[in-house]
């Protein structure tokens, strides 16, 4: 089976720093390069943001909006001119690609998840490289992603990507701003384990035009690699970059992927559901959850934050106040204030009807690891 691999290039990318129109040239070198990765055998996803930027250029707007309906205003205006930009410069090399705008309630819907990672396989089975961006223009603020290298890890994760490419405005990863830092450290390898020991200074401001900085792709790669997909982030002003990391040269900040889970449903509660409160758990709880497999009961509750309903999704977090995993909740918030700390044949009797046992089924619970 080919591999396959997802590419993002941001707005900084994309667009000319000085008047925010489109970096053809750039734009032209990565067609090129992935068209010529798809003539090899690879299956390609490209993740493409700009559409805010080009509506900006395109009406003669020079500051990025605040306001978010303004905002999607634009980026329907730009959107068309990208996707136009894209499918000429990639038609002139006999390449097909398609248009897919993404919400995150497309993937939190599991139904809906399953469809999208059905249209992406058919798309890829017939030789068409999809290219994918937010839906900005009917996104809600609360049900945006917020920036496209978490829907590039995001889309990685659900097709099961091999390779997760975020293309950006520096070289690789230091351990500071290089522009700010004169002395900051380029960091060439990040294995999976080392992610929460890494020391990185980071800001969430990218350019001037894009929506994030380090930080967003940081998230990224600990999406992707969680999710079993190697990460790299390079230079987006060279595309040519991508084959020969590939072919095993050393070039960007490597994130090692952790195994491949087999398990769908799995992927899709880890990294589709958006989680909409936090239960603390005891440490017989934790240990129970993480080195015994079990569910989740009321038992081993000891606090609860949020507003939340049954089967929404939640954080699950230690007395230490880290985040050891995620799930899908059997009870609401106020359900679980009432019945926190007890045993589970008492649940009934203290809610007043019958209930399940479990508060998160395993099946239904992420362990991080």
């Amino acid at each position: 089976m080919s591999e396959i691999i997802v590419i993002k290039i941001g707005t900084s990318s994309l667009t000319r720093a000085d008047s925010g129109n489109l970096a053809l040239s750039t734009i032209a070198s990565l067609v090129e390069t992935l068209t010529s990765l798809r003539q090899k055998g690879y299956q390609v996803i490209l993740v493409s943001s700009g559409a805010v930027g080009v509506g900006c250029a395109r009406l003669n707007i020079i500051d990025r909006p605040k306001n978010i309906n303004l905002k999607q205003a634009i980026a329907a205006v730009g959107q068309g001119r990208l996707i136009r930009v894209y499918d000429d410069l990639f038609n002139n090399l006999g390449q097909p690609i398609a248009q897919i705008l993404l919400t995150r309630r497309d993937l939190m819907d599991r139904s809906c998840y399953v469809n999208a990672n059905n249209t992406f396989n058919a798309l890829l089975d017939l030789g068409v490289i999809p290219i994918v961006n937010e839906n900005d223009t009917v996104a809600t603020e609360e049900l945006k992603f917020g920036d496209n290298d978490t829907l590039s890890a995001l889309v990685a994760s659900l097709v099961k990507a091999d390779w997760l490419f975020l293309l950006t405005d520096v070289d690789k990863l230091y351990s500071a701003d290089p522009r700010i830092v004169p002395s900051a450290v380029p960091i060439d390898l990040v294995n999976s384990q080392e992610f929460s020991q890494l020391q990185v200074e980071v800001t969430n401001s990218g350019s001037g035009w894009g929506t994030g900085g380090m930080v967003t792709k940081l998230r990224a790669a600990r999406i992707a690699s969680s999710a079993g997909v190697t990460t790299v982030i390079t230079n987006g002003k060279n595309p040519d970059n991508i084959p020969r990391i590939l072919a095993g040269e050393s070039i960007g900040t490597k994130f090692t992927a952790q195994p491949k889970t087999e398990n769908a449903r799995k992927r899709w509660i880890a990294n589709g559901l958006v989680t909409m409160g936090k239960i603390y758990l005891d440490d017989g709880a934790v240990k129970a959850l993480c080195t015994k497999g079990k569910s989740l009961l009321a038992a081993g509750i000891t606090k609860i934050e949020g507003e939340f309903s049954a089967s929404e999704a939640v954080d699950l977090v230690n007395q230490e106040g880290q985040e050891i995993g995620k799930g899908i909740a059997n009870y609401s918030h106020d359900e679980l204030e009432k019945i926190k700390g007890q045993k589970s044949f008492d649940i009934s009797t203290i809610l007043g009807y019958y209930g399940v046992e479990t508060v998160i089924h395993r099946d239904n619970l992420v362990i991080f690891e």
